[in-house]
């Protein structure tokens, strides 16, 4: 593993939590919490923003992984494409799982979070997929 990848996983995970925070923490909150069931106790108050940073960080270096060594991957164009491929296809993969065997997330919430994964995925992918290349085009 270079510095590049680890450089754009540090890139990705900034622009992954950020953009969580804004989408999920502040844009999608109450819609969530509106259409999903409310358990009593399940929701950490406050959450642990180290976690989910960490959480952000080792989901792009999977990315940065990914796109540099097997999918040749360096522009942002192409970091966003695979970026929105591979988190949406995760989330829906997750929340079928969750719909199928839990009472976490109602079918509207899970399309909400489908949606929100491809765009907070889309745009960390592109990033990395960015900084990757940087440097390397004359």
């Amino acid at each position: 593993m270079n510095n590049r990848v680890l450089l754009a996983a540090l890139a990705g995970g900034v622009t992954s939590f950020l953009l969580g925070w804004l989408i999920w923490g502040i844009l999608l909150m109450d819609v969530l919490r509106e259409v999903n069931p409310q358990i009593e106790g399940m929701e950490k108050s406050p959450p642990n923003l180290v976690l989910i940073f960490v959480s952000g960080l080792v989901w792009a270096l999977l990315y940065a992984l990914i796109y540099n060594r097997w999918a040749n991957i360096s522009t942002f164009k192409t970091g966003l494409i695979a970026g929105a491929w591979i988190s949406g296809l995760f989330a829906i993969s997750l929340d079928l799982m969750f719909l199928a065997t839990t009472n976490m997330v109602s079918v509207n919430g899970a399309l909400i979070d489908v949606v929100a994964n491809i765009v907070v995925g889309g745009l960390a992918g592109g990033v990395i997929g960015w900084v990757l290349g940087y440097g390397n085009r004359a």
